[in-house]
């Protein structure tokens, strides 16, 4: 008789047993699929990263994830955003840049997710034409912030118009170059101004984004241009935290799809570079 009761007794425990292992795995289920459904807030700049963030919005969505794009219109409230919760991701920035960004705030804790593509910086002019040269005692207008500051200046050494320091630093600043045989007057103004100046300079560093949406043509009206640099890919940023959040998974396989990198090839020939291996 205890025999039979105990028997029954584990019939009923495995049971049960199963019952709860089957709940919690709709449960498990339940979460993941709520966790991917809902929406998440994209912050970019205007003209590349905002036409390319709105294909990959549709990509996602076919894949069950909802973007909302948010823009600013210049390089620092992006991060501060992200910092504070207002967006989930960010995408306009490359790495150096996000890491001299995390030096000065280190309480962001922010990181990289993915890379996404790389836009060139060059330098353009109104004054200037494709093969002329710059003249003795030009005013060169390049950005104010540290990495695209440096890199602008790398550029100038590299077509040995300037010699700087330290030739892979890139933080070099004015104060780091070492000669300057054409007296060249360098003007530091914010990255979003160059390409409004070019009136008051000889010519300016602007960034492909920039440089779009004031209607030049990195591919035929740049003066000076830089070549491919994988250091320079830009990337999207989340939150510490949120690196293992799986809508990340869902938003990386949408943005470095082959369905986006033929938007980005036909959209944006020669001017913006996949920064993945397809």
């Amino acid at each position: 008789m205890n025999r039979l009761r105990n028997l029954l007794l584990a019939g009923v425990l495995v049971a049960l047993m199963l019952v709860l292992a089957g709940c919690g795995g709709d449960t498990k289920a339940g979460k993941t699929e709520t966790d991917t459904s809902q929406p998440v807030i994209v912050g970019v700049n205007p003209g590349p990263h905002a036409v390319i963030m709105e294909n990959v919005k549709k990509i996602a969505a076919k894949k069950g994830l909802k973007i909302e794009i948010k823009e600013f219109s210049n390089f620092v409230t992006p991060n501060a955003a992200l910092a504070a919760g207002e967006i989930w991701a960010n995408s306009y920035q490359h790495e150096p840049f996000l890491k001299a960004v995390l030096k000065k705030e280190p309480a962001y804790k922010l990181a990289k997710a993915f890379q996404t593509v790389l836009l060139p910086i060059n330098f353009y002019s109104k004054k200037l034409t494709p093969g002329d040269k710059i003249p003795d005692g030009a005013k060169i207008g390049i950005p104010n912030d540290p990495t695209n500051r440096g890199r602008c200046l790398l550029l100038l050494a590299k077509y040995q118009l300037i010699q700087v320091k330290n030739p892979t630093d890139i933080t070099a600043t004015v104060q780091d170059i070492s000669d300057n045989p054409h007296n060249f007057e360098i003007v530091e103004l914010d990255a979003s101004d160059l390409p409004r100046r070019l009136d008051d300079l000889t010519c300016a560093a602007v960034n492909t984004t920039y440089a779009l949406n004031a209607g030049l043509d990195p591919t035929k009206d740049a003066i000076i241009m830089e070549i491919a640099d994988s250091q320079f890919v830009n990337i999207v940023a989340v939150r510490e935290k949120d690196l293992k959040d799986p809508r990340l998974k869902v938003f990386r396989e949408a943005y470095q799809s082959k369905e986006n990198a033929e938007f980005i090839k036909a959209h944006f020939p020669d001017s913006v570079l996949l920064g993945w291996k397809e």
